[in-house]
């Protein structure tokens, strides 16, 4: 028996969603920024990169190989945007992984017939995943340039950056397309649900019984 196109298509969006959202979850480049530090008199100005993740923050010189990297600290850790948006992305990944698995169960491709219930569960928790990383992305984006700007720890003044003009980054655009791939996918797999294939051996069997005077024998699909 041919699996639905519909399954196929679940279970190849739903594992790229996943691979999309980690990517984004572990990369510091959910928003970027940079300014220019001036230095003695004389000297030529630097200008700084700074970019910010959900847990890592890093501060580069421009055209060097000058960078440095910190876990996410004080305001901006604190941040309750920023902490909603961790616990939605880590929500979003362990309901894809789980329902990445029990669509794999339910398609069964060793056998005739899918578990289409069992698909169509895997593709709902599919489905919320990616609601919950679009949730998240969208809560991050809409207050991405006062995060943790409240209130900054002055024991860090290297991280205090003057004038720095904050924006979108490349996880950030890595988890929207992520996210809506997860959704893609287990929309699909919730469709399969209600695709039933049609087993030949019965098309078969209702063709013998349009005749008349033949024999029939019923075969239970």
């Amino acid at each position: 028996m041919q699996t639905p196109a519909s399954m196929v298509m679940g279970i190849v969006f739903a594992p790229l969603g996943l691979v999309l959202i980690f990517m984004a979850a572990i990369t510091p480049q959910w928003r970027e920024g940079q300014t220019q530090l001036v230095g003695v008199a004389g000297a030529e100005p630097h200008l700084l990169l700074r970019t910010d993740g959900l847990w890592e923050s890093c501060l580069q010189v421009a055209h060097s190989e000058l960078k440095q990297c910190w876990p996410v600290e004080g305001a901006y850790q604190s941040d309750p945007q920023v902490r909603l948006a961790q616990g939605l992305v880590l929500s979003s990944l362990f309901l894809c992984g789980a329902g990445i698995v029990l669509a794999s169960v339910g398609v069964r491709c060793w056998t005739d017939l899918p578990l289409r219930s069992v698909v169509a569960a895997g593709g709902l928790l599919v489905a919320l995943s990616g609601l919950l990383s679009l949730t998240a992305l969208g809560v991050y984006t809409h207050n991405l340039g006062i995060l943790g700007m409240e209130q900054t720890p002055p024991h860090r003044p290297h991280h205090r950056l003057p004038q720095l003009t904050l924006y979108p980054a490349g996880s950030l655009y890595f988890g929207w397309v992520g996210g809506c791939v997860q959704v893609v996918g287990g929309v699909a797999l919730l469709l399969s649900f209600k695709i039933r294939p049609r087993c030949p051996s019965c098309t078969f069997c209702s063709q013998l019984k349009n005749k008349q005077d033949t024999e029939v024998y019923d075969v239970s699909c």
